[in-house]
Order: C-alpha cells, then structure tokens, then sequence
C-alpha cells in the first residue's frame, strides 16, 4: 500500500496553535488552509495561510465546531489532511470519523483511542489493567467504620477522607494513621450531612502536595512508541495551567524513566497513534498515579521541543504519511531547561475576567537564542469575546533552570501590550517569586503565595508622577509653525516670556490621579530618548521604557507597564454620575438569558443577566436590594464592554 500523499494542510483552529501549525507546514513545503469565522475573517492565522475558507458564524458552535462545513472546506480547498490544533474538535471521535469516512487524513489518534480515553472511569480502569498506577481508593456502598478501616489498610496513610456529595472542604478529613480513622469520620459524616444532606464518604490516598507532571508520547503506525521526556504543569488556577516547564525539576533519571514507560504503556493499550501526553500526579513521597490522556498536542508542547530540539507538529506530518518515528527511546536528546508561560487577554485584579478589545499597542520581545513567542495576534487586532483569551505563550530555553527563569524575565520585561487588561505582570511575579525561583512547585502554589502575586494595588509615589508627566510632555508630537519651525511657541516645552519655564498638567494612571507642575526642580531630572526615558533621582540614574502611542504614553516602573493618560476631573465626576444605578456589560459578549424585569424586585446578590464571553459565562448580580427601574438588553443581543444593562434604583 502507497504512503499517504500530503500537499496541502487545513488547520481546524485559530489563533496562535493555528499560526503555529501552518508555519512547520510551510516549512515542510506544504500548502495551508485556514479556516475562520465571521468574526475571524481578518484574524492573524487567517492572514498568514495560502488559502483561507470562511465559515461563517461568529461563535465557535456556527463555524470551527461545524464538522460537515470543515470537511468541505477541506475538499474544496483540495487539502489531503486537517490538523485540529488543541481545544474545539480535537479530541472529538465523530470528527475524527468524519474526517477518516470523507477520505482525508486526520494529524491526530484513530478515534477508537480518543473513544478510549473519554470516559474518566473507563480510562482508569482500562489503565488499571495495563498496569499504570492510580490513586488508589475506595468509593462502595457500605459505610461502616470497619469497612473504611480495611479499606484505609490496604491503600496505605495518610488517607483523605471525602463527603461523596462534598465540595468546599465540607465533610474532608486527613488521617495519618488509624488511632484518627474513628473520630475524622463520625466528624466527616456529620459535616457532609449537615451541608449536603448525605453523609455518605469516599476515601483515596492522600497525596502530599500533589505535582501535575506530564508524559508526551509519540506512537507511529507501525507499533513504535517512545515518551520524549517530561513537563511540569503544577503552577495552575482553578485547574487550568499557568506556567509549564521541562524537564520536570528534581526528578531522578529512575523515576523519569518509570513515569516514561507508564505513559507508553498507556498508549500502547488503547492503539494510539501520533502526538498524545499522559497526565500524572506526583506526591511529595515520589509516587506517581494517572490522572488522565490528552488524545491530542499539548499547548505547552513548545517546551519539548526546546529541550530535544525536536519539531513535534513535523512529526505529526511525517507519522500521518506513514513513516516509522525517526528515533528510538535510546536517542531522545535532553538538553537544558525550558519554561513556558501563557498570555492571557484577562483582569487578574478582578478575578480574571476575560478582557475583549483592541489590541492598541502589541510589542513582543526580541527574538534571540533561547527566546520564542508563539502568538496569534499583531498590534490592531480585535481581540473577539467569542473564543478563548489566549493571546500567545512566551517560551523561553537554557543550559539550566536559573538561565531559563531569567531569560523568561527578560522577555516578560520586554513585552508592551495596551488597551485591554493582560495577565503579564501576575505571571511575572509568578516567574520572580522566591519559591519558583527555588522550584517549590505543586498545585497549590498560585494559592498559598496569592497575597503576593496579587497584591492590591499600592498607591503610585511623586516619583513616579514626575517620571510620569515627563515622559508625557517631551513624547508629545511639536505643533510646528509651517511659517517659523524655530518659535518658541511652537511646542510644549513650557517656554514663558519673562518668566520660568513651566508646564501645569493633571494626569491618570490605574484609577489614581495627580495634577502637576513641571518647573526649575532640579531634584528630578528626565530625558526621552528614542523610547526610554532616563531619570534622575537623588543622584539614582535609571532607564525606563516610554512608548507614546495615541493620546497615552505606556511607562515602565516597577517592572510593569503602567498606562498614562490625561484626566478630566469634570468629565470623570459627569461620567459617575450618568452610571449612578446602573450595571453595565463588564465586556464585550452575548446576553444569554435576563431573569428579570422592569418593576420586579430584588435581594442583594441575586442574579440579574447572564453574559456569555470567551466560552464562558459570567452572571450579572445585584450589587445591593431594590427595584428593577429598567431594562437596557435583550436574550440573544451583542452588548459592548460599559453598555448598560440593568438599572437597580436601591430599595
């Protein structure tokens, strides 16, 4: 039987997986297709491939979650294979079906591997039987003390013991050994029935700071399989991964190799084929157990390929075409360290909520040896609240650890984004933080260090505003005389006939504001040059970074690139006063459903107006007891970022 043919390549996907796809592609010689939105028609993947397909649609379910309108697109394309990126359809089996009964190539498992891995329970079982480890647990019937003592002998202490209908830490006990068993559950028990009516209990072992760490596996058609080392993916909030890095650090070549071949029996036992990672818990005593596998590639799969030196998506060209994996396990390289962070379009000051916008200002750090940005957007992209908020990663390589930790800092430092809310600064605290630093790393990190990653903002110095106003005033554009290019009054420098030089200005920053006057002080001198503005303090020479863009001039200070505009005062008091009782759209998004109506009364915190944005939704509540005056927004409506929804006149 011949090898596949592959010449053109459709990507199912947007943003930076779809950008990062098609540029390997290209590499390759092949052609690419991207396929996108309404929305999306002019979105940077869309821009970069030969062929682009529209859609149709705004939201994912109208166009990149079409099965059948994908396929066609394929055909009339002329494309042999689809790469589904990760999220949407990629680790869907009806598309993977449809994709193989279509006659085309699917860049991912067969769909009885994805079938496989769907079930969580049928997962671990079918696990169980290849001999990968599990947390191990008890979940029967039977409640008695006796049947939770057995049941806690034969896991082994420290057991966790858990309210079966639990949540919040209601009705869950540590045991460290069975002289505690009898009283943490009695105690358990009447927790779990006094908060949810049942006092049934479960009990697992109890992992001591629990580490994600991740297996990638690669399987050929031909029966080879091999795991190209490990990830780190323990720095997480709410479960979703922040900061990922390999390899893991601290792990023995031992145990590295144990967790390796763990993950290839995983594989091995549902059939697989392709790029795919084992997800497993790490406990602090170096046990590993299987938590789950992703049918698909990883997001975090840069930080693979930067310490192999491997292409994984190339791999995934060669292995769809038939070719045997060009390596054995004996020869997988692993050089150095890696760590990898997400940019997020989000407001980590108010519990991350997705950010939309335009994307004003986008300045990505400089490319050099070590330093990659794989990123879906440019500067002027409108950033859609239909998808989700993943700007780009920043992926940064060294001989060790301490050489990529810095690396990533340096990038972070270097990269300017204006006019939406990022997660740029909270990630990095993350990277500067001591404990990261010294690799303290399990899934309670973001948590126990919160107060530090997310400190309430501090109120800004005099030094900062004098910095602040001077990179404002000497940034701004001279409005030149055609007829005297030399007069002094020509431009902004505060020149005053007779008298001394003096410029009065009020200016805002991060919802404070200061109203200055730039005279003779020579206590703070500063001199823009180019895009760094250099000051003077108390004898202290430093640099900051300085970019006018608009009417805003973005300053570096602290580490963080702080906006800075004019204020009015007049305006801003007229601009409280037109929202008094009103609650707006917090973004842009789609009204999902209004639960109440004009006239209706309501209690403190009751849900008002669902908003759905970035595949996610998010409630509009009733900040405090009162009447509905009116309603500004119906089911099914777009609504931009500030536009009044509700009006709630105070009971």
């Amino acid at each position: 039987m011949s090898a596949p043919v592959i010449t053109t390549l459709l990507v199912a996907n947007r943003g930076e997986i779809a950008c990062r796809v098609m540029r390997t592609a290209k590499a390759l010689g092949l052609t690419t297709v991207a396929v996108h939105s309404a929305t999306d028609r002019d979105a940077r993947h869309s821009r970069e491939a030969d062929v682009r397909v529209d859609l149709g649609g705004s939201k994912a379910a109208d166009s990149y979650l079409q099965i059948d309108k994908l396929i066609a697109a394929a055909k009339a394309s002329g494309a042999q294979a689809i790469h589904p990126g990760y999220g949407f359809l990629s680790e869907n089996a009806g598309f993977a079906r449809a994709i193989e009964n279509a006659g085309l190539i699917f860049l991912g498992p067969p769909a009885s591997a994805i079938d496989a891995m769907g079930s969580k329970s049928a997962a671990k079982a079918l696990m169980e039987t290849a001999g990968v480890p599990l947390v191990p647990g008890y979940h029967g019937e039977a409640q008695d003390l006796d049947t939770f003592r057995d049941a806690c002998e034969r896991i082994g202490y420290p057991v966790l013991l858990k309210a079966t209908a639990g949540g919040g830490g209601k009705g869950m006990k540590v045991v460290e050994d069975v002289s505690q068993l009898a009283e943490a559950l009695a105690s358990a028990q009447r927790e779990a029935q006094s908060s949810f009516g049942d006092s049934r209990m479960l009990v697992e072992k109890y992992l001591l700071k629990p580490r994600h760490v991740e297996i990638q596996v690669f399987a050929d058609q031909h029966g080879n399989c091999l795991y190209l080392n490990e990830r780190d993916c323990s720095i997480q909030r709410r479960h979703q991964k922040v900061v990922e890095e390999a390899p893991a650090p601290g792990l023995s070549p031992e145990l590295r190799r144990a967790m390796g071949e763990a993950a290839v029996r995983s594989a091995q036992a549902i059939g697989y084929v392709g790029a795919g990672t084992v997800e497993f818990l790490l406990d602090a005593r170096g046990e590993f157990f299987f938590m789950e596998m992703n049918t698909r590639l990883q997001v975090e799969h840069p930080v693979t390929e930067a310490i192999t030196g491997l292409d994984l998506v190339a791999w995934q060209i060669r292995v769809a075409r038939g070719e045997d994996l060009p390596m054995t396990q004996d020869q997988v390289p692993l050089i150095g360290h890696a760590i990898e962070v997400r940019l997020y379009a989000e407001d980590p000051g108010n519990d991350f909520l997705p950010a939309t916008g335009r994307l004003a200002l986008y300045r990505e750090s400089a490319p050099g040896a070590g330093r990659r940005v794989d990123s879906g957007v440019e500067e002027g992209d409108e950033i859609s609240p239909f998808y989700d908020p993943m700007l780009g990663k920043l992926i940064a390589w060294g001989e060790d650890r301490e050489q990529a930790r810095l690396r990533l800092l340096s990038m972070l430092d270097e990269f300017a984004i204006g006019g939406l809310k990022t997660n740029i600064n909270f990630l990095r605290r993350i990277v500067a933080h001591p404990a990261f630093a010294a690799a303290e790393l399990d899934t309670g990190f973001i948590p126990r260090y919160q107060e530090q990653l997310l400190p309430a903002p501090s109120q800004l110095d005099d030094e900062f505003w004098q910095a602040a106003a001077q990179a404002f005033t000497q940034s701004q554009p001279n409005a030149t005389r055609a007829d005297d290019p030399s007069s002094p009054w020509s431009n902004a420098s505060g020149f005053r006939s007779g008298l001394p030089r003096e410029i009065t200005l009020h200016l805002s920053c991060e919802d404070q504001d200061r109203a200055l006057t730039l005279g003779n002080d020579c206590s703070h001198t500063a001199q823009l040059k180019g895009e760094y503005l250099l000051t003077e303090h108390n004898g202290l020479r430093r640099q900051h970074r300085a970019i006018r863009h608009g009417d805003s001039v973005y300053l570096q200070w602290d580490g963080e690139l702080r906006r800075i505009e004019t204020y009015d005062p007049i305006s801003a008091v007229e601009a409280s006063h037109s929202h008094q009782g009103g609650l707006t759209a917090p973004m842009n998004g789609s009204i999902v459903r209004v639960l109440v109506e004009a006239g209706q009364s309501v209690e403190a915190g009751a849900q008002l107006v669902v908003l759905e944005a970035m595949k996610m939704e998010h409630s509009i509540r009733a900040p405090h007891a009162g009447v509905i005056k009116a309603l500004y927004c119906q089911e099914g409506e777009m609504v931009s970022e500030g536009s009044a929804l509700v009006e709630l006149e105070e009971a």
